[in-house]
């Protein structure tokens, strides 16, 4: 940071997700792979700074790359069905050793705290335990696939209560049958069942590869900032109907997962790049992330305004009306007029506004204080937003629609309106025009949908 004010400004951008998050319970899941890699320790740190900050967290580990490394030293071959490793009582042998090597490894990371830091001897205690009730996969294509299996049951009471003591629960890839049987499970089966059971707040995969593009892009090659449990299924049923899918299988597994998840009241379900430094942070902390969130509905509205979204559109307006863009409106006046405004929600944060005055008697109405955030300008807001207050006059009778605009002239005569003059203002409105100002005014004559 280069100054104090970009520090204030940061720590106050920050601040409401350390207070929504306190007492939240997450479940991390993430590979094999990202555990052998020397970036690993710096998201340990990253864990053990949420931790502190009093969030709840499982973390759900893979093996896949040291099993097989195990296999491969051990000289023995396994079998695939389907993608899914067949194994026998020789490769579950490598299976816990391999598992049971990762689990310690990253219990002992934990311990470290955060070093150069206050939190340096910060304890942070890990739970682990039988939480994991587990069942044959049984049988694909003829083929049994033995101490392979899936997540049957998990014991979430036990889960719940060493969360509540403040422990970190470290959950492996492995299950146990009520006759004490041990299964090879898969990170992401566990993960998933984990977060459903203790009903958490967000499900987060660390994935190997995965490219987001900003929510209102259209390349195809990557997934949506954001999606709904309807889009998810969507862009699942087109990568099944692709005779050359461009969408990678873990994705499409990590998607799944997801679906699964919000489907069973899993608030979110957050897909990471993992090869980000400090990726976990910039997807919790910062309004849109750097991945792909599923949910259950979008998380962008627009809606009627309401008394307690004063403070979101002052806010948002106060900026334009101190450059003399917007004419400034006081908060009493606000208050006053609120059921005269629109907002632009995004995940609880208003982006955009805009007002909406009718002048019944001449079948008219003025559309004002039309205000979308500057870091969310030029991504199509603004036009939906102009779009809804449209059909909103249409809707109220009115099919005149004129603005006082300083700075946007062009952006409306792009969108329908022509140049007028004040004598073309309802006469209220022509006994109140600023000549001081000098505002243009534009007209739009709606016409309604057919």
């Amino acid at each position: 940071m280069n100054t104090s004010i970009e520090f204030v400004s940061w720590f106050r951008s920050v601040a409401p997700y350390v207070n929504a998050f306190r007492n939240k319970t997450f479940v991390i899941g993430f590979s094999g792979e990202m555990v052998t890699e020397e970036k690993f320790v710096n998201f340990i740190h990253d864990v053990s700074l949420l931790a502190s900050l009093g969030v709840r967290l499982a973390l759900v580990h893979g093996a896949r790359p040291q099993i097989q490394l195990r296999l491969d030293e051990s000289h023995l071959e396994t079998l695939s069905v389907k993608g899914t490793r067949v194994t026998d009582p020789a490769a579950l042998q490598c299976v816990k050793e391999s598992v049971g090597r990762i689990h310690h490894e990253i219990a002992a990371l934990l311990s470290m705290g955060l070093p150069n830091s206050p939190m340096a001897n910060a304890s942070i205690r890990v739970a682990s335990g039988n939480f994991v009730t587990a069942c044959p996969y049984g049988i694909i294509q003829g083929v049994d696939l033995m101490h392979t299996g899936r997540v049957r049951k998990i014991n979430a009471p036990a889960i719940h209560s060493r969360l509540e003591q403040g422990e970190v629960v470290l959950v492996s890839p492995l299950g146990y049958s009520p006759t004490g049987e041990i299964f090879n499970l898969t990170m992401e089966n566990v993960a998933t069942e984990v977060a459903i059971a203790l009903h958490a707040e967000k499900l987060i995969f660390l994935m190997d590869t995965i490219d987001t593009q900003a929510f209102y892009s259209t390349e195809s090659n990557q997934l949506p900032r954001e999606l709904t449990v309807a889009d998810a299924r969507s862009l699942l049923a087109k990568a099944a109907a692709e005779t050359s899918p461009t969408m990678p299988d873990s994705t499409q597994l990590a998607l799944q997962c997801a679906l699964k998840a919000c489907e069973m009241h899993v608030a979110r379900t957050h897909l990471i790049n993992r090869h980000n430094d400090g990726a976990i942070l910039q997807e919790l902390f910062t309004h849109h992330g750097i991945g792909c969130m599923v949910s259950q509905e979008p998380l962008q509205t627009l809606r009627n305004a309401r008394i307690d979204d004063v403070g979101g559109i002052l806010q948002l307006i106060e900026p334009l009306e101190a450059e003399g863009i917007l004419v400034r409106r006081g908060r009493e006046l606000l208050e006053v007029e609120i059921d005269r405004f629109t907002v632009f929600e995004h995940d609880g944060v208003i982006l955009g506004c805009a007002a909406l005055y009718p002048f019944p008697e001449e079948q008219a109405s003025e559309l004002a204080c039309l205000a979308i955030h500057s870091n969310y300008r030029d991504q199509g807001h603004g036009n939906r937003l102009l779009k809804h207050i449209e059909n909103k006059a249409i809707g109220q009778g009115i099919h005149k629609l004129f603005v006082l605009t300083t700075h946007a002239t062009h952006w409306f005569i792009e969108h329908g309106f022509k140049a007028a003059t004040p004598s073309e203002l309802p006469k209220v409105k022509q006994n109140l025009y600023n000549y001081q100002r000098r505002s243009k005014v534009l007209i739009k004559h709606l016409m309604a949908q057919s």
